[in-house]
């Protein structure tokens, strides 16, 4: 059976004998910083995990550095303002201006990857499948097939672009304990792609509580080929955690941390982030044909999702799924199914 290869690209030291093509996504690691003047000890302290207090993450890129505010690096023990001032200063040098031409936009959105949903049906809702350097979201009652998209795209991510994939590997963040190895198996086995190798690219996270989940959220960045970052589901260790009315503040504060973050991440790295999401009783429908259900983590979540679908059963095996929000698409839907392959066409 054909294995997927992966490659990362940087300016700071590409793999040996590889030779970057120009639609390849570049990335310039914080090691460049030394070339205008930054000595190895601050970016070492860059880079440390947790050298920002409340902050579970270093900084692995230039462009992390310019998305990083002037206070919180601050914050880095051993970093003055003359310190921190320098650093802004070369990693502006190095990725120029902060304003940018409609065409510069345009061809940077060239490099945005699409990853197959594996319905040809909600392909064609979402314009060719899940985008990179954004949050999208998924929500729907239970048996709409959230997880099962969720291990779908695991190994889709993993082909080749040809076959609707992104040539990367995938980190899994499990809040409910339902991810299924077996599951990965029978999905590989329908596209030709050994098994074995598949669930070996693919990095798994079972978070037990929302903290370890911001924290897990995060570590992928560590590593390098990933192109899918999975969190399954994004909310239900929120419930748990924060569960009174009292509590509501401080768990939609907590809320639109992680998701900045992973908002952050999902540009800096060029990856595709997906969020499944719960669903609670809309008492307000009271339209007809209104949906009788919400999404629930409110206004932080809604404004933080670049895309937001909406699942729901259909007529036997069928389920639909709805594009209620998207930046570039118009509100439609599309049709799937769920069978031992994943995701399929109805």
């Amino acid at each position: 059976m054909p294995t997927a290869s992966f490659r990362a690209e940087s300016r700071a030291g590409s793999p040996p004998g590889d030779d970057l093509e120009e639609d390849e996504f570049v990335w310039d690691m914080v090691e460049e910083l030394q070339t205008h003047g930054i000595n190895a000890q601050d970016i070492a302290k860059l880079k440390a995990l947790s050298s920002i207090p409340h902050r579970k993450e270093g900084i692995c890129t230039v462009s992390g550095v310019r998305m990083t505010s002037r206070r919180n690096l601050l914050k880095i023990k051993g970093m003055s303002e003359a310190k921190v001032d320098k650093i802004k200063e070369a990693s502006q040098k190095i990725l120029g201006s902060s304003f940018q031409t409609g065409i510069q936009v345009s061809d940077k959105r060239k490099r945005v990857l699409q990853i197959s949903s594996a319905s040809k049906s909600v392909d064609n809702m979402l314009g060719g499948g899940f985008m990179s350097q954004s949050i999208s979201e998924v929500y729907g009652e239970f048996r709409t097939g959230k997880t099962q998209l969720a291990h779908t795209l695991s190994v889709v991510a993993q082909l080749p672009p040809e076959m609707g994939g992104a040539s990367g590997k995938v980190t899994y963040i499990d809040t409910e304990g339902t991810f299924r190895p077996d599951r990965i198996r029978a999905i590989a086995d329908r596209f030709g792609v050994d098994p074995e190798q598949t669930l070996e690219n693919i990095t798994y996270a079972r978070a037990y509580n929302s903290e370890h989940q911001a924290q897990a959220g995060i570590r992928f960045a560590e590593e390098k080929n990933f192109r899918l970052l999975i969190v399954d589901s994004i909310m239900a260790l929120f419930r748990t955690d924060y569960s009174g009315r009292g509590e509501l503040s401080e768990r939609q504060q907590k809320l639109a941390q992680m998701l900045a973050k992973l908002s952050k991440l999902a540009e800096e790295f060029n990856v595709v982030v997906l969020l499944t999401n719960q669903v609670q009783a809309d008492p307000g429908a009271t339209m007809a044909f209104a949906p009788t259900v919400k999404p629930i983590g409110g206004h932080i979540l809604s404004h933080a999702s670049a895309t937001r679908i909406m699942l729901r059963k259909g007529r036997g095996e069928e389920r639909v799924a709805k594009l209620v929000d998207s930046p570039d698409r118009p509100e439609s839907e599309g049709s799937y199914k769920l069978d031992e392959g994943g995701w399929a066409d109805v």
